[in-house]
């Protein structure tokens, strides 16, 4: 259905409206002092010559989001525009490009369109970043389970790893075998933090690698417990014959 005299009659207020309000924005920033020539004479300098390398990358920063901004304001002025003449020229709420007439609900939320959804020109979805930002494309770049190079360094990984230590939003019967605790559901759980090997946390020894001690612990029952249920003296398999009597009882 066409808008009728009173719909356009609302828009055409909504647009001279938004003119009014851009061009009264560009005025009281004096258009972002673009009318002058090199941007020191928006700061009151004369030269470059004895202004710290810092300074002036702060003053070109502040000169191209000047530019930014008074494009944007001219893009959205240019939009106004060019509804107000297509009102002019009665092709107002029907799209340029289908011929099909725009939703009102449409023309309510972006008043200076000539497009319907379907024939938006802002269509693409840009998913380029800057090259900087590499590490943190999804799921964390080229750093995260990479198992062809193994990385002993702080990686992403083990980022996401010491974050999921304080919860997730996977619990228990998120997975096919249920882990028996909820410490248990976050990637390589049982991973060692701080030590490659499980006796590390209760052996030691002296400066000159001699006088070695086992300090009992919770981690030492743990480890003696799995040998048992394991069968094994270590975790590397049964002792080779000539360092396997001292370790056993005799009958």
């Amino acid at each position: 259905m066409a808008l009728n005299s009173q719909q356009l009659s609302t828009f055409r207020s909504k647009l001279i409206n938004l003119e009014k309000s851009i061009n009264k924005r560009q005025e009281e920033n004096d258009y972002f002092d673009l009318d002058r020539g090199h941007y020191h004479e928006s700061m009151g300098e004369l030269s470059s010559y004895d202004n710290h390398p810092a300074d002036e990358g702060s003053a070109l920063y502040e000169r191209e989001k000047d530019i930014a901004l008074h494009q944007h304001l001219d893009y959205e002025l240019e939009e106004v525009q060019q509804a107000l003449q297509a009102m002019e020229n009665g092709t107002y709420g029907v799209c340029l490009k289908c011929h099909k007439e725009i939703p009102l609900e449409r023309l309510e939320a972006i008043p200076t369109t000539l497009y319907c959804k379907e024939h938006s020109l802002d269509q693409t979805v840009s998913h380029n970043r800057p090259i900087e930002e590499g590490v943190l494309m999804p799921p964390f770049g080229k750093f995260y389970k990479d198992e062809e190079d193994e990385n002993v360094s702080f990686d992403a990984e083990d980022s996401w790893q010491t974050v999921a230590q304080w919860g997730t939003s996977e619990t228990p019967s998120d997975f096919t075998v249920p882990p028996a605790d909820y410490n248990d559901t976050y990637l390589d759980y049982e991973e060692n933090v701080g030590y490659v090997e499980d006796y590390e946390n209760f052996v030691g020894n002296d400066i000159d690698g001699k006088n070695i001690t086992i300090y009992p612990n919770n981690q030492h029952e743990e480890y003696e417990n799995s040998l048992d249920d394991e069968g094994i003296m270590t975790t590397f398999g049964d002792l080779p014959a000539y360092e396997h009597d001292p370790y056993t009882e005799n009958d």
